[in-house]
């Protein structure tokens, strides 16, 4: 048992490293010791454990080692004292940033950017999804490629360029183009599917319902609540990164789309959200924004403010928004609000408490957005009636001589 215990992979230990900006000498930066508490989240989701943190109060980030000289010195003495493996910072380096701090540390050097797309990585599981993970860490690469500068990549530059050929600098970077060019064709083939299937919902005037959230808001498990479903939902960031959609039934026997979406972050890194964009559109797209929120977490005002600014980045703000509060379960924190918000129900998806209330309110938000009519149709015109029926909120219906009388909200391209 202690042999094979002996050959099990340790973990890489890691020591965490921020700056906190325009914070006076002496006191914590709350935010960036709540920033650090998530990034921490990442390192051990992507199977590092930290064992030691450090912030620098700064006016600016350091040009050249992101921290200053005798922060770098403080932060030798605890890598050998902690036996680390590697350094994350809170913030995406430069490529000089993290060269310099490489030849200075002498260990391997993460930003959080890194993290998270190693973390997408690992949970991508459909076509699209790894295609994306891939195009963002090729993106992310391009930039980093370093050497003696282009005068050396070329064949027959001048005196000291001559030699066998292209180099290996650039043989990489036209490698990783091409790469690039290829995984934007196949993403461009899966977009037009998917712009498709948006057509045809438009066609057949079905609403569609955007979960957008935070990452670990409960998204995944509040679909599988109300659509019985078994999409995997864990504790943790980006559990799930591949768009869901599953049809809801709510009373009156209309249908809805809802659709799962994956989960925002602070700092999300921009490649990520340009390689996830035809995923990250599916709210700009729908009619109703279903904002779930973690009212446990502590930072739940700052994950809202988060969510908020990347809808308006996707061009998704401006729908009728319903927040749940979501993890009423394990105490939710005081004074909750979102005036952001159209609605706001509090509920428990894991308990399954509140649900009914936000059926309800899923159905007043689908009725507010529609038009309401009284009229008879007549019996040769049963094709309209079906659809009524399928797509609006019937109020009442009842059959006379001239056809069926109808009183209903109905969507309003179906008038």
């Amino acid at each position: 048992m202690e042999k094979m215990i002996d050959n099990m992979e340790q973990p890489e230990k890691v020591i965490l490293v921020a700056v906190s900006l325009d914070t006076r000498p002496g006191e914590t930066d709350l935010i960036t010791q709540r920033s650090l508490d998530e990034l921490e989240e990442l390192v051990e989701t992507a199977g590092a454990v930290t064992v030691g943190r450090i912030i620098q109060n700064r006016e600016a980030v350091h040009n050249g080692t992101y921290i200053g000289k005798g922060k770098i010195e403080e932060l030798k003495a605890l890598i050998c004292e902690l036996e680390a493996d590697a350094i994350v910072t809170d913030d995406e380096l430069s490529p000089a940033q993290m060269r310099n701090l490489e030849d200075v540390l002498e260990v391997k050097i993460c930003d959080r950017t890194m993290i998270i797309l190693d973390i997408f990585a690992k949970h991508a599981r459909t076509r699209e999804g790894k295609i994306q993970v891939e195009l963002a860490q090729l993106k992310y690469s391009l930039q980093r490629l370093t050497g003696k500068g282009i005068a050396m990549s070329r064949l027959g530059g001048g005196i000291g360029t001559r030699g066998p050929g292209e180099k290996k600098l650039e043989q990489d970077r036209r490698l990783i183009r091409d790469r690039i060019s290829h995984l934007k064709g196949e993403l461009e083939d899966i977009v037009k599917n998917r712009e498709i299937l948006r057509r045809q919902r438009e066609k057949n005037e079905m609403p569609v319902i955007a979960i957008v959230g935070y990452t670990n808001a409960g998204k995944s498990t509040l679909l599988n609540k109300l659509t019985d479903s078994d999409i995997l939902a864990k504790d943790m960031l980006f559990a799930t990164l591949d768009a869901t959609t599953r049809n809801l039934k709510i009373s009156g026997g209309q249908e809805v789309l809802l659709t799962d979406t994956v989960g925002f972050i602070n700092k999300l890194p921009h490649h990520l959200v340009e390689a996830f964009k035809s995923t990250l559109e599916e709210a700009s797209y729908a009619d109703i924004i279903l904002h779930v929120v973690d009212s446990s977490s502590e930072d739940a005002f700052t994950q809202m403010a988060v969510v908020y600014e990347t809808l308006s980045r996707l061009k998704a703000d401006g729908k009728p928004v319903i927040t749940a509060f979501n993890k009423q379960d394990k105490g939710a924190v005081e004074n909750l609000k979102d005036l952001k918000a159209d609605y706001v129900v509090k509920i428990s998806a894991k308990t399954g408490d509140g649900l009914d209330g936000l059926g309800r309110t899923i159905e007043q938000a689908l009725k507010d957005s529609k038009v309401y009519i009284e009229k008879t149709i007549p019996y040769s015109e049963g094709a309209y009636l079906n659809q009524i029926r399928r797509y609006g909120q019937v109020e009442e219906m009842s059959y006379n001589e001239n056809g069926t009388f109808v009183r209903a909200y109905v969507p309003k391209r179906l008038m």
